[in-house]
């Protein structure tokens, strides 16, 4: 189909050609923005628009710097069905919708476009007025901040919490008053027709783009899965294709919400929201809330009894291969968690004329199926396991315990519950292929007929970067290693002056050198894990000469850009951790079909990973730097080849001496 036939139109006049936006001389050029024509731009935004047209799906690796958001959302307004874009995050959603948008906007004309996130960002009105008639608070901080959620309710137009800049991101307050669905009253609600949720899903309707993240995308998918296709389930409108931005993720996530998790805050959040609701009534103590109260009481004490026994070796992942071992010695604790949740399934079932029991019902049933589930549950394609996390400060910690499921593969889901389901998917990221290829992300997600496009970046890597690989380093494994990596990192920092992100594969290597060598380094350190990861990059940013440690995070969907970040160092290549329950599950299934575990899953996702960690660096045709990977096994190894002809084709060398003379 010809690019004139595409009929959709924003509120200005049609959409303008391919040709016509990013051409030389055409609107592109004519914007505020630098311009420089980039062919593989324009080759990306044909091939989106082609898949669009035709009903077929797309894997496109953009390298850094092509443009690929423009070369997205262009076809995506061009075609005359409702689009979707998800990003891997928030803070790509936001740059997406607010800076973005405004700008092709300013080109074009008003756009029809909505941005959505997950329910629990948003403040739910029915329970901020149920909570000004029986306000239970605890302590001041938290009167402090009902005050300011009250005034803010006023003035809102969204209910995005995004916007109370000043509330903590971990305030147990914003919990009682988010508009998750699990405690949503639906179309019954008094405040329904007010709700933000309910207006969210009025403009998505109303828009031909609608930006999403990945996270609330599969929880859509998920609870869609789950309701067999219920028109009211989710909150995503309908639509004829997505496009994901930072697809490399997709695996993970998918996992997450096609898995099962139950933990002991959500028993005790339940039953804290049960007895809120009998403390309110008007016949407190009526022979039907007494029972409840009872129930509720004693499902706390059974559930925490319960999780106390759970085979926990300390904190972190582990797997929970002896259920049955479990059931058999402990299978009385079990029982009388989920005895009890039936009978309060029932008492609430009995109680008439209070608006919440309904959806407080709901979750009972949903934490009782699950419970049940990742108990007694013998479905081959999931891994069961437990892991114990510790959140807040060193003088009030908790540990939060987590019983989950996950699907060891979840291709045949992806393929069934999304490939199958939209006409067109386009995945898009700068790090897809493993040497050329994308036949492992293809595997992985179950994406069996896709075209395919290699866009390489706009960037000169062969000027613009050079990759380090020091000669002496030993074995990561090897005991000397950190030592080793002390003095390297130190030489390296002295010639960069600092300017440096230093990326670990774990927070204990990350901690062991960050204390090793904070006291012999000039430049101020930042480490990761002090303060949320916006509040580390701002410092970094705005101190000159600044180092940052970080881990996971800081190795993707982070952009800094000039010469406030001049070099990068990676300790060792980031292989998944081969004992991690999902991973070990993982490499089992592999062998088990007659795969290679290593070759096949652990050697090209951990090339994806250091391509991420690598992108970090040039951001800009303007941006220089150095790589640095302490890791020797990337030369000695077999395997490292895959790691080297995956890179960008930076400069490579083994002497000290060049790194000097590329600041020079």
């Amino acid at each position: 189909m010809p690019e004139n036939s595409v009929q959709n139109r924003v509120e200005s006049g049609p959409v303008p050609t391919l040709h016509a936006f990013f051409a030389p001389g055409g609107i592109l050029a004519k914007s505020r923005l630098l311009y420089e024509h980039r062919p593989g731009q324009l080759d990306m935004a044909r091939a989106v628009e082609r898949a669009l047209e035709e009903c077929r799906h797309l894997i496109v690796e953009a390298g850094t710097g092509t443009g690929k958001t423009l070369a997205y959302l262009l076809p995506a307004l061009r075609t005359g069905r409702r689009v979707i874009i998800s990003t891997g995050t928030k803070a790509l959603q936001d740059q997406l919708y607010f800076r973005d948008i405004p700008f092709l906007e300013s080109l074009l004309g008003p756009l029809r476009v909505c941005y959505m996130k997950g329910r629990a960002n948003y403040l739910c009105r029915h329970k901020l007025v149920t909570l000004t008639m029986h306000p239970i608070l605890s302590g001041l901080e938290e009167i402090d901040q009902f005050h300011k959620i009250s005034e803010w309710e006023k003035q809102t137009e969204t209910g995005d919490r995004a916007e109370l800049s000043e509330l903590p991101e971990s305030s147990p307050l914003w919990s009682r008053l988010d508009a998750r669905s699990e405690a949503c009253l639906g179309s019954t609600c008094p405040d329904y027709q007010r709700c933000f949720v309910t207006e969210m899903r009025r403009k998505a309707q109303e828009s031909d783009i609608v930006i999403v993240n990945h996270h609330l995308f599969f929880a859509d998918l998920a609870v869609r899965q789950l309701a067999s296709g219920a028109p009211d389930a989710g909150v995503l409108p309908e639509a004829g294709a997505v496009i994901f931005d930072e697809a490399h993720e997709l695996e993970d996530i998918a996992s997450n919400y096609f898995g099962l998790s139950v933990s002991n805050i959500r028993f005790e959040d339940l039953v804290r929201d049960t007895e809120a609701m009998i403390k309110k009534s008007d016949n407190y103590a009526s022979p039907a809330n007494t029972a409840i109260l009872l129930s509720g009481q004693q499902l706390r004490d059974r559930a925490r009894m319960f999780f106390s026994q759970l085979p926990m070796a300390g904190d972190g992942r582990q797997p929970f291969d002896n259920r049955e071992e479990f059931l058999e010695t402990r299978g009385d604790l079990y029982l009388s968690v989920k005895n009890n949740l039936v009978r309060l399934e029932a008492d609430l079932d009995q109680l008439r004329g209070v608006d919440e029991a309904p959806a407080l019902r709901k979750r009972v049933t949903n934490l009782r199926t699950e419970l049940e589930f990742l108990l007694e549950s013998t479905s081959g394609n999931m891994v069961y396991w437990l892991e114990r996390r510790v959140s807040g400060g060193l003088q009030k910690q908790s540990r939060t315990i987590f019983l989950q499921a996950t699907p060891i593969d979840v291709s045949g889901l992806l393929d069934a519950e999304l490939f199958q389901r939209f006409p067109t998917v386009v995945l898009t990221s700068a790090t897809l292929t493993v040497q050329g290829s994308f036949e492992h992300i293809r595997g992985r997600l179950g994406l069996a007929d896709a075209r395919e496009l290699v866009v390489p970046s706009h960037f000169r890597y062969q000027d613009q970067a050079l990759l380090y690989l020091p000669p002496e380093m030993p074995d990561p494994r090897a005991p000397d290693f950190q030592t080793a990596a002390v003095r390297c990192i130190q030489r390296v920092l002295e010639i960069t002056k600092g300017r440096a992100f230093c990326l670990f594969t774990s927070y204990s290597q990350m901690r062991d050198l960050y204390e090793r060598l904070l006291p012999v380094l000039d430049y101020p350190i930042l480490l990761h894990g002090t303060a949320p990861r916006n509040t580390l990059l701002e410092q970094f940013r705005e101190t000159p000469n600044a180092v940052l440690f970080g881990t996971a995070s800081f190795w993707q969907g982070v952009d800094v850009q000039g010469e406030a970040l001049s070099c990068v160092i990676i300790d060792r290549l980031p292989f998944a951790v081969p004992n991690d329950p999902v991973v070990a599950a993982r490499m089992r299934f592999i062998e088990e079909n007659g795969g290679k575990p290593f070759f096949d899953y652990q050697v090209p996702s951990a090339v994806i990973a250091l391509k991420q960690g690598f992108g970090r660096l040039i951001r800009s045709l303007e941006d220089r730097g150095v790589l640095v990977l302490l890791d020797p096994r990337i030369r000695q190894k077999r395997y490292g080849q895959a790691f080297l002809e995956s890179l960008p084709p930076y400069r490579v060398t083994s002497t000290i001496t060049d790194v000097a003379l590329f600041f020079e």
